[in-house]
């Protein structure tokens, strides 16, 4: 069975509605969010309501936590768009769906396994807020700490830097596995990038396609879960979008910080 893991949409609705048709075109049918689905952009009510529609798991990301209550730990651009995004979701002119968009984030779970693949917004030790970065590889005591909470794989986001994480402290972009990598005995972790605000250099939106090596129909049965009857691959799909667009809205909202939009520009 194939599933779409998309994540750090960050109110980016330009890209998520790029990522969303693509998803629609590969015929994939279910589809996971790793959190952030709102901060920094322009269209935290959109998105939202987007995810409802078409995720089967959404989890929390630090942001949406953020919106939620205080925000912690956040930079002054971030804290004031996370400020500027509760306003939104406050605003009495759309109270109805704006009370089901709370209840949503409010019942977002920090973890979700599938089988071997535990799916988080940071890391297995800290599913809402550590970030794992590709130089953490040379952090051997951090690597081995996290691979030991890890059953098999473990799928994340919040860095908005995709790639595989060995346990054998190897780090390897998607570039450099030609967008596809088939995952074995070894224990990996896997960053599936950012749809709506990428910080790898390349400003496409980012997602990944999960093949966990099942039939589409699950005629292998619940039992076989753990028991992949094909390889298991990861495959990485980056997709240009209006970038012009989600940035000239930003500029317009005076609580958001340019920087917001010009970083868009760059993937960083």
């Amino acid at each position: 069975m194939r599933r779409a893991l998309i994540s750090d949409i960050h109110a980016n609705l330009e890209a998520l509605e790029v990522v969303l048709a693509d998803i629609q075109q590969q015929g994939i049918r279910e589809i996971l969010c790793l959190g952030d689905v709102i901060g920094y952009g322009p269209n935290p009510r959109e998105c939202i309501d987007l995810v409802m529609q078409h995720c089967a798991v959404c989890l929390l990301g630090n942001h949406d936590q953020g919106a939620l209550y205080d925000p912690e730990g956040f930079n002054v651009g971030a804290e004031k768009a996370i400020f500027w995004t509760r306003e939104q979701l406050e605003s009495s002119y759309d109270k109805a769906n704006n009370e089901r968009r709370w209840e949503f984030l409010g019942e977002l779970p920090r973890t979700h396994q599938i089988g071997p693949f535990l799916f988080v917004h940071g890391s297995p030790r800290n599913p809402l807020s550590e970030y794992v970065f590709p130089e953490d590889i040379y952090n051997h005591r951090k690597m081995e700490r996290l691979f030991q909470l890890i059953e098999r794989y473990c799928f994340q986001g919040h860095t908005h830097v995709p790639g595989i994480f060995t346990e054998s402290f190897q780090f390897f972009s998607p570039e450099e596995v030609d967008h596809e990598y088939t995952l074995g005995d070894q224990k990996v972790m896997i960053n599936v990038g950012s749809v709506g605000q990428p910080r790898d250099s390349d400003p496409r939106a980012c997602y990944v396609i999960l093949d966990d090596g099942q039939p589409e129909d699950g005629s292998t049965g619940a039992g076989d879960a753990a028991r992949p009857v094909g390889p298991i691959r990861v495959v990485y799909r980056r997709l240009p979008y209006d970038i012009e667009t989600t940035i000239r809205k930003i500029y317009d909202i005076a609580d958001l910080d340019p920087y917001l939009g010009d970083r868009l520009r760059q993937g960083r």
